[in-house]
């Protein structure tokens, strides 16, 4: 069935629970251009690390564990083949492939999403909504936490608790604007 124009939902009801399997082409295209581009970087980086001369094991460890968390869970399509500790680091000892088998799996499972549910009276597309407003929620708090350096501050008088959450509501708020403004 069709939740939006590109997003297709299926139901599985089992007991208290269902499940929706969610795809959406949007999002193919999206996850896929992302992996692309990290991939991209990923395989440039590592032949010129390759192509280094007078690079030590240790410093090319410390470069691989960089690109390891740039690269995020795209590290896994890569297979890394490090030399021994005391040899040099060259093409020999040092080479890297694409994992065909591994990538094969991550481009089946683009853009596809299995929800777990206790809505029962819910629609799959009121589930998808609520999953996506979820997302939205969650990136909320995070930037929050993150990118507005907001903590919990014990503070001990009822006005001030009132205070703080009305500042961090309005940084929020220009943040949140800003960062649409940034968009258009």
């Amino acid at each position: 069935m069709q939740a939006r124009e590109s997003v297709r939902v299926k139901m599985l009801q089992q007991e208290s629970e269902f499940y929706v399997y969610v795809e959406s082409h949007d999002r193919v295209a999206k996850e896929r251009s992302m992996r692309r581009r990290r991939l991209k970087r990923l395989w440039a980086s590592l032949h010129e690390l390759r192509n280094r001369k007078n690079i030590t094991r240790d410093d090319l460890l410390m470069h691989i564990g960089a690109l390891k968390k740039e690269a995020g869970r795209d590290f896994g399509l890569v297979r890394i083949s490090l030399p021994n500790p005391q040899e040099p680091v060259n093409e020999h000892t040092f080479h890297f492939e694409l994992d065909r088998e591994r990538q094969r799996r991550t481009l089946r499972r683009e853009g596809r999403y299995l929800l777990r549910s206790n809505m029962q009276a819910a629609s799959p597309e009121t589930v998808w909504e609520s999953y996506l407003l979820l997302t939205r929620i969650e990136q909320a708090f995070k930037d929050l936490k993150g990118v507005l350096s907001i903590r919990p501050i014990w503070h001990q008088l009822g006005k001030r608790i009132e205070a703080h959450i009305f500042v961090s509501f309005l940084a929020y708020c220009l943040h949140t604007t800003l960062r649409n403004l940034a968009r258009r």
